[in-house]
């Protein structure tokens, strides 16, 4: 069985979106995700994003300390290890309403070399060491950021559209939830 390279679009036709009833649980139930797979989530960005979180967030719907922020509408994860990566909406009302998904990856077929060990526990920690994507977030002690003067950087800046969250996401979290939270107002 070869592993990895294969896209696979959440949700579907549908997409990343807390209308229509999707069914996250039962469309990550429905595949068989491997290391060297790819996650892509499409959505309106006006009205929703993307966070990958620890379970216990995930299953809280607790988006206040995410490992990863992805809001460009179409936001790409691509899988490095075997183990369970946590996925949801940030947006008020949306993860209590379904709009979040546990991707389960398995191990290594037998056939190809084995992977380390998952983690103790029952998700996938974010990588201890600098990865070459630059959405993902090093591990750091928990400081208070210093007042932010300059403008926030464009989120532009990152090619696979995830926001950098080093040192900023106590900032960019309170503005992500007014700006989605007046974004639903208008509409």
């Amino acid at each position: 069985m070869a592993m990895g390279n294969t896209v696979y679009k959440v949700g579907d036709a549908a997409g990343w979106t807390n209308i229509g009833n999707v069914d996250f649980k039962s469309w990550a139930a429905s595949k068989n995700f491997h290391v060297g797979d790819t996650i892509l989530f499409e959505y309106n960005k006006e009205f929703h994003n993307v966070m990958r979180v620890t379970h216990k967030n995930f299953n809280a719907c607790n988006s206040t300390a995410p490992y990863e922020i992805f809001a460009t509408g179409n936001d790409s994860f691509t899988i490095k290890k075997p183990g369970h990566f946590y996925f949801i909406c940030s947006v008020p009302g949306h993860c209590e309403g379904g709009q979040r998904v546990d991707i389960r990856v398995s191990a290594a077929s037998k056939s190809a070399p084995a992977a380390a060990p998952s983690p103790t526990g029952s998700e996938a920690a974010p990588p201890s060491h600098p990865s070459s994507s630059p959405s993902v977030l090093p591990t750091f002690p928990t400081v208070s950021p210093a007042p932010v003067e300059a403008p926030a950087p464009s989120p532009h800046a990152h090619r696979n559209g995830g926001v950098s969250l080093y040192s900023s996401w106590k900032v960019w979290i309170p503005v992500m939830v007014l700006s989605f939270g007046l974004s639903a107002i208008a509409f």
